[in-house]
Parts: structure tokens; sequence; C-alpha cells
């Protein structure tokens, strides 16, 4: 996220010296803006009432032993970089391209929106914010990551990095020797990686909120008619139409994008991985077909709809956030979110791991270094190539 700073000084000021009794010139004092702080979210116990029921990981022997298997796990730290995020050249290494995409060559998001301000709740409808917002035009930077591995079917299977940035992936960094060690060890089948960054901002009435935390298939149509296209144009690949065949993954909203992508494109994407997804209520402009945003997704849309076609890795912190901002409508906890999407999963039916993450904040760095090759090869497990 870019952070501009203004300095305003008079015209005088530059031009006219400022003297006291004519002697040294005096200095002026830079002011330091305090940002209020933001208080800590409390941590949670897996044992909290409401919490679904958990199996600890410490008592199992290596994560190879329920790669197939769904459930509720408790991780405890300390934790360590996972073996498969070190560099190894003894195996094939995949090469990383990147082009940038304009908002101005798109229909879907031409014109982006920005805000200067945060929104403030809305008098008449607690479960919004009324935020003033403006057109913008932005760019953003697709990275590839194709493995030396050809594919052995004519079209290659591939995963979705949300939050993408100029070095792979800001909250997903490594990606690429993660997916070179389990191509190798062949754990997963030869993909490609395709990272598509944001279009700048955060949450609501900004171009991130835009993309990530509205609950519909906009997304997953933007990246099939403007994105995959010219990723098989650039680097002469094709992609699969299969959609059992296709994985979408992120942090924080990139995370609640992920599953959206899922549910309302299910016939392009069967295969999601969610660290401290935002099954929360970020959604602007309100709509009242889910009033709550992605909350609706534990709420209503899972427990009231038939089960779809998918498989989810999900994880969350134990410190994860609690009401981040204005708003006050019982819809902006993490790990109740989190937790409740563990239980829906499971009542449904679905396909599903969860791992509740001790001494992790938002974001689950410690944890995401850890199990994010166990969480790529659950998501892919027993996938015929």
């Amino acid at each position: 996220m870019k952070k501009f700073l203004s300095l305003l000084i008079p015209f005088a000021l530059l031009s006219t010296p400022c003297f006291a009794d004519n002697k040294t010139p005096q200095k002026t004092k830079k002011v330091k803006v305090q940002k209020k702080k933001r208080p800590s979210p409390p941590t949670r116990s897996y044992k909290d009432a409401g919490a679904p029921t958990f199996s600890l990981l410490s008592e199992v022997k290596s994560l190879r032993e329920i790669l197939d298997k769904n459930g509720n796990y408790v991780a405890s730290p300390l934790y360590s970089k996972a073996p498969e995020s070190q560099k190894n050249d003894t195996v094939p290494q995949g090469k990383i391209h990147q082009f940038k995409l304009f908002s101005k060559d798109g229909s879907i998001y031409n014109p982006g929106i920005a805000r200067k301000v945060f929104g403030t709740p809305d008098p008449n409808n607690p479960n919004t914010l009324i935020v003033d917002t403006h057109d913008i035009d932005f760019e953003r930077v697709i990275t590839v990551y194709i493995p030396t591995q050809k594919s052995l079917t004519a079209d290659y299977p591939f995963t979705i990095v949300h939050d993408s940035t100029k070095s792979m992936n800001a909250n997903l960094k490594g990606l690429n020797i993660i997916c070179d060690n389990l191509i190798a060890q062949k754990r997963i089948p030869p993909m490609i990686l395709i990272g598509v960054a944001n279009g700048g901002g955060d949450a609501q009435g900004h171009q991130r909120g835009k993309e990530y935390d509205t609950m519909s298939g906009l997304l997953a149509e933007y990246i099939e008619s403007h994105v995959l296209p010219e990723v098989e144009k650039r680097y002469r690949v094709k992609l699969t139409k299969n959609s059992d065949a296709r994985a979408v993954m992120g942090v924080s909203s990139g995370a609640s994008a992920a599953l959206a992508m899922a549910w309302y494109r299910n016939d392009l994407y069967s295969r999601v991985v969610s660290f401290s997804g935002t099954f929360v209520n970020q959604q602007w402009p309100y709509n009242p077909e889910t009033p709550g945003g992605a909350w609706e997704f534990h709420k209503s849309l899972i427990p009231n709809s038939p089960k779809k076609d998918i498989r989810i890795w999900l994880a969350v912190g134990d410190r994860d956030l609690l009401n981040p901002n204005v708003m006050r409508d019982d819809m902006h906890d993490w790990v109740e979110a989190n937790h409740s999407m563990a239980k829906v999963l499971k009542a449904k039916g679905y396909d599903y791991q969860y791992f509740f993450c001790e001494d992790n904040k938002h974001g689950m760095g410690p944890a995401k270094n850890q199990f994010m090759p166990h969480a790529i090869e659950w998501v892919w497990r027993d996938f015929k190539n």
C-alpha cells in the first residue's frame, strides 16, 4: 500500500528567511502526527465456547499422516520454515515472468476507485459505511511462474495467487521455490502460478476492497477475460479449462476473494487455500442480497445451498483481527468467522481442513512459513494429471 505524505509550506517561507531579533535563523520543527494505535486483539483458545472440536497437531507424527484427512487441528509454536521453502539447486527451477495490465485497457474494472478518508457508519444501516470515493486509473503487475517440467496433459493446471507484487507476492513470497520442490517430488502436478496484483488501497472505498470483498463472480470473470488470455499469448502455454485443475489462494481479503471465485464461478475453480480469511462484513457498496458481505458464507450461503464442488484448506491465528474499524455490526471477528466456516463446512460434508494456529496474528507469518507446502499439497492431493 502506497503512503503519501504532503508537506504544505507557505511560499513566503521559501522566499524570505525567518529571523528572530536578526540572529540565527530558526529551524522549523516537524510535527510528527501520532496515529491512533489499534487495540491488540485478544488471544483466543481452541477450548473457548463456540469453537469447533479440535485435534492437537502435536499428537500427529507427520503432516503426511493427515494428508488424506479432513478436520480441525490446533497448531502450537515453535514454528519453523518448511524445508520445501528452501531453494534446492538439485531440482529443476521454474522461471518467473512479469507483465503489467492497465485499468484503462479493461472494461470490467475501468475506472478503478479510491478514497481519501475512511468511511463513517451509515446511521440508517449498521451493516455498511458511507464512503466518499473518486475514480482512478491504475496498473497491476501479473507474475507468472512456469515450471521446467511440462504438464502431463495438453493443458496446464494452474493456481491464481491474490495480492501478488513485484517480488512475487508480499503475503505468499517464495511460492515458486515451494512449487519447484513439490513438483520435483511429484507431490503436486507440474502447474503454473499466476500472481494477480490488486488494484490498490484496502477495504471499503478502495479498488482492492471492490475486487476482493465484493460477493460476486466478477473477479473470476475479470481474470478469465483479461489475465489468462495474456498469459497464454505471452508465454505460449495452454491453460486448462477444467475447474478441477484450477486453484486459487490468498491471505486476508485475498482469501475471501479466493472462496468467492470458487463459490460464484464453480465452473472455473474448485480448490481454495485461505490464510486469515476475511469471512467478515467488508463488502462495499452494500448489497441487500448479501447484507453481511463475506460473513454470509458461513451464516447463510454454505448452510442454505446445495453442496458445491469445492475443496478448501483454511487457517486462522489465535490473535487474529477483532473489530478493526469503526463498524460495530458483530460481523468483524476473524476468529469467530473462521470457526464458523469450519463448522458449516463439516455440517455440509465439504472436503476441508482447518488449522487454528496459536501465537499468530493476522496474516499468520510464522504458521504460513511452516504450513504453506502442506496446504498446497492438501488441496491438490489425488489430482489426476
